[in-house]
């Protein structure tokens, strides 16, 4: 079958990337004990401590260990890159973006004395050794030095142990071009997915997780969590832009989640239009008018459902330390 979801145009890439500036990178641990690494998603290509971003957070269900939203609620800013990684790595993961983000401050010649990295995570313990906690500075430092534009989707990085509606989930990513008042803005959603139950996956309305689970005999509860973050150019302001993410929640519906009580839904969103500086007292933000907002709803929707898609798709089969097996989607259905 042909992925197309939806009806909004997706940007050249189809990828959180479309939006300008924003890079995403990988550092995948594979060996006999682990199947878990660390993805980073990088906002901007400049210093983000001392140009912060516009930001929001929403959590649907709070089964989870994110570090760094309690800032972001509060202030409505991000001034930090984004981290992605399993359930008990979040310390070291968090410890390893402190220092990343210590040293950009000494490059840029100020003392770095408070900041607020953001590092979400899911639960891969199905498929790795989690107790001993494989992802550490090396790792993140690779990812961040990794990144780019065109990144691998699937099996890699921070999903590579994940689980999705019982099949292999992964990271996946999309995208959507909004048009307004003559403007080009584009909004893009990369997931962490881990989350679902078989029995329940639809694909564009279609149920056929039933179909794939009488071949396999999964059937598990709906939990796992799934990590959603958003990324625009479309100037908005922290309140609008938690209304958009909330938007996520429709694509999760659509693939057939429930959200249930052992999964944590989170997400997190930024937009590059808007920056807020560091020396400026009074400054002025860019908005768009709350009624004409319902085409950022559509893409965040659109972009989420098609993601967690897209993260089951290419990712491959994988087994885990225990013998674990987790099936890839592109083994039922041709897409």
């Amino acid at each position: 079958m042909e992925l197309r979801i939806g009806r909004m145009k997706p940007g050249p890439l189809n990828a959180l990337t479309d939006v300008p500036g924003v890079k995403v990178g990988h550092a995948t641990i594979d060996n006999d004990r682990h199947r878990t690494g660390v993805t980073v998603v990088l906002p901007c290509e400049d210093d983000i401590f001392r140009s912060k971003m516009v930001a929001a957070c929403h959590v649907l269900n709070g089964f989870g260990k994110t570090a760094g939203l309690m800032q972001i609620s509060e202030l409505g800013t991000l001034e930090a890159p984004i981290a992605l990684t399993n359930t008990l790595n979040v310390g070291l993961v968090h410890d390893a973006m402190v220092e990343y983000m210590c040293r950009q401050a000494e490059e840029h010649g100020y003392s770095l004395t408070s900041v607020n990295p953001v590092v979400c995570e899911c639960n891969d313990a199905s498929l790795n050794d989690i107790r001993h906690r494989a992802v550490g500075q090396e790792e993140v430092f690779a990812a961040i030095a990794s990144a780019s534009a065109d990144f691998v989707e699937g099996d890699v990085g921070a999903g590579k142990g994940m689980t999705c509606h019982d099949l292999k989930g992964g990271i996946g990513t999309a995208s959507r071009i909004i048009e307004l008042d003559g403007e080009r803005f584009t909004l893009g959603v990369l997931v962490q997915s881990n989350h679902g139950s078989l029995r329940d996956l639809r694909i564009d309305g279609k149920p056929v997780g039933e179909d794939v689970n009488r071949r396999i005999r999964e059937d598990t509860p709906d939990q796992g969590s799934c990590i959603m973050i958003v990324g625009t150019d479309l100037p908005v302001t922290s309140r609008q832009l938690g209304r958009i993410i909330r938007r996520c929640s429709v694509g999760l519906a659509r693939l057939g989640s429930y959200i249930g009580h052992g999964s944590g839904e989170v997400m997190v969103g930024f937009s590059t239009a808007n920056r807020i500086p560091a020396e400026e007292k009074i400054f002025s933000l860019r908005c768009i008018h709350d009624g004409q907002i319902n085409a950022a709803f559509r893409a965040a929707a659109e972009c989420t459902e098609e993601a967690v898609l897209r993260s089951m798709l290419k990712a491959g089969r994988v087994t885990g330390y225990s013998g674990k097996v987790r099936r890839s989607l592109s083994e039922f259905i041709d897409a």
